[in-house]
């Protein structure tokens, strides 16, 4: 069983200014603002949820193939992709594109100035779902968003089960465009702030939704999750991290943690249960693709964290 994994890859670039920005914010000259923090490090690291995705699911031992459009700049990323075996045959780059680039300033007070620059994801509407061979399953995860109302339909019409996970793109989707990818998706994730958006943006509950799909999962951070299935609320419990070190990353780790369980046909509460403790796992560790472990310490850690054997 192969999952084909649509969504960004990107550069981060991380910074941290050892002050506070407010020291430095006039806050009557708002409307002029020109501003400089000097940072004394700067750290690069492999991102965009496509990439983080399918490094977790190696990480799982789950067959999978990411699908993206990247740019002229991505060797760096590639040699990364290649030491952690994970298929390139669907990146496509973009001549005369960088890939995304995303920097982001972090204050004292972990307030952050983030910048956004989408390169060649403006183009991941050139990839086409049938390009892939072998896939059985499937996610449609921030993306550019022509890209991602494309691959929705496609796996719909190809017949694929996929997920339907716009992420932070639920801002830039109008009404209609969710509920036509809603009608197309098999299941859908957001985090709690994404799915109140979308009960604003459509009139549909968590009790409507499933009128659409087979099942929502909304995440709560520290709360954990909850899975709305055809009537059933199963409640996950979030797994404990034992030090809260860099949270970028985990929703992309716990979607790995879905596919995974539903490629194995486990049931909603062990499948739950396997995505909370890859985000545990995620959240311990800087950076979205630095985190490793085996399948018999993920095992363990499963055993810890839940009380019974996940294998």
């Amino acid at each position: 069983m192969t999952a084909l994994i649509c969504g960004s890859f990107a550069y981060d670039t991380i910074m941290v200014f050892p002050d506070y920005f407010k020291n430095h914010i006039l806050p009557e000259k708002i409307h002029m603002l020109n501003v400089c923090f000097v940072v004394p490090d700067m750290k690069r690291e492999f991102g965009g949820c496509g990439g983080n995705i399918a490094y977790n699911m190696k990480l799982l031992g789950a067959d999978c193939a990411p699908m993206g459009t990247v740019g002229d700049d991505f060797a760096a990323y590639r040699e990364w992709l290649e030491n952690n075996a994970i298929d390139q045959r669907y990146i496509k780059v973009i001549d005369g594109t960088f890939t995304a680039q995303c920097f982001i300033t972090t204050d004292l007070d972990d307030n952050q100035v983030t910048t956004f620059q989408l390169g060649a994801i403006a183009h991941s509407h050139q990839n086409k779902v049938s390009m892939a061979e072998g896939i059985s399953i499937g996610i449609v995860a921030p993306d550019g968003k022509e890209g991602m109302l494309q691959h929705a339909q496609q796996f719909a019409e190809l017949g694929i089960p996929f997920i339907f996970d716009p992420g932070q793109n639920v801002t830039v989707l109008g009404r209609d465009e969710l509920l036509q990818s809603f009608e197309y998706a098999t299941w859908l994730v957001f985090n709690d702030y994404e799915w109140q958006l979308v009960e604003s943006k459509t009139g549909l509950t968590t009790s409507t939704v499933t009128d659409l799909v087979d099942t929502l999962i909304v995440t709560q951070g520290a709360k954990g999750s909850i899975i709305h299935a055809r009537g059933r609320r199963i409640d996950i419990p979030a797994a404990k991290a034992e030090q809260m070190v860099d949270p970028t990353g985990c929703g992309d780790a716990y979607r790995a943690g879905l596919l995974h369980g539903l490629m194995n046909d486990k049931d909603w509460e062990t499948t739950g249960r396997i995505a909370s403790l890859m985000g545990k796992i995620k959240i311990e560790s800087q950076g979205t693709q630095n985190h490793k472990f085996d399948k018999q310490a993920f095992s363990d850690l499963f055993r810890a964290n839940f009380g019974y054997a996940l294998y």
